[in-house]
């Protein structure tokens, strides 16, 4: 069975906003934000069309959850300092 990994992720969305979430597939997740109303964020769906800003791979559910909590904490300067790869958290 292969290893699956966890990854946090940032969405740039239409109207400036950033949106973080976790997942197991980044690429499947953006379709599902911007296609499926279903299983797209209500946050997301208003601010359509939104593309993957940044990820980060995580071994473990907890540890992916754990690192979306500090980036949700972050301001939003520092999370465009995290997108651009100037910052660590």
């Amino acid at each position: 069975m292969a290893e699956q990994y966890w990854y946090v992720y940032i969405l740039s969305c239409a109207d400036g906003s950033l949106y973080t979430g976790v997942t197991t597939d980044p690429e499947r997740r953006l379709r599902e934000h911007n296609e499926d109303n279903r299983l797209a964020a209500k946050y997301t769906r208003v601010r359509r069309p939104v593309t993957l800003a940044w990820h980060e791979r995580q071994p473990r559910r907890a540890d992916a959850l754990r690192r979306e909590i500090e980036i949700k904490r972050l301001t939003r300067k520092r999370k465009l300092a995290l997108i651009a790869g100037l910052a660590t958290a």
